[in-house]
């Protein structure tokens, strides 16, 4: 049976010394080092903590999937992606949830807010990390299907976003002309995409 690699400690390396270059209520933003199995130390190594976040597949009752255009300071693009935001506080005051319970929530709200839209039709899809090499935080993914529109938007005060909707091939021709640029929500889609054929 093949150990899972947190079960390999000639892989793991001892954190030796670690700086918070930024925390605040957003981030930690950390520069650590660290000394190998071997004993060689090698430093920086950086890396960050943000919040959990959700990621949501949403198709209406035509299967037109839900989609928002918003800016992305990190490419300096408008792009279109799936809905999506963080879990926070408000998503963890019942001790009596899970974690996927609790995600869950935070994507039901995420879509009423940033879209309008609400659904009954739920399905966890996975969840991953969101980019492991640089920090610790989780995406967790869900499908809503069969979406019905039941109120305006109600964005956060620092969201601004259009919401459209495209037809899986339509969707298709974005991601293979690099207009969809998020990569979770690629794979997103294709584990949706999988799930309706099973």
């Amino acid at each position: 049976m093949k150990k899972h690699p947190s079960q390999e400690p000639s892989l793991i390396p001892e954190e030796i010394k670690t700086e918070h270059i930024i925390q605040d209520e957003w981030i930690d933003f950390r520069r650590t080092a660290y000394r190998f199995p071997d004993g060689r130390v090698f430093e920086p190594y950086y890396s960050f903590t943000r919040r959990d976040f959700v990621v949501i597949v949403a198709s209406d009752t035509d299967g037109r999937l839900l989609c928002v255009r918003q800016f992305r300071q990190g490419i300096r693009a408008v792009t279109t992606e799936f809905p999506a935001g963080g879990i926070d506080q408000r998503d963890l005051t019942d001790p009596n949830l899970s974690a996927e319970e609790a995600a869950l929530l935070a994507a039901r709200r995420e879509l009423l807010e940033e879209t309008g839209y609400e659904s009954d039709d739920w399905t966890h899809l996975i969840t991953v990390p969101s980019q492991a090499t640089l920090c610790d935080n989780y995406a967790y993914v869900f499908a809503a299907k069969n979406c019905r529109k039941s109120a305006a938007q109600h964005l956060d005060d620092m969201e601004l976003l259009n919401v459209l909707s495209f037809s899986p091939r339509e969707l298709d021709d974005l991601i293979a002309g690099g207009c969809f640029q998020q990569a979770l929500h690629i794979l997103a889609w294709l584990l949706f995409q999988k799930e309706g054929k099973d």
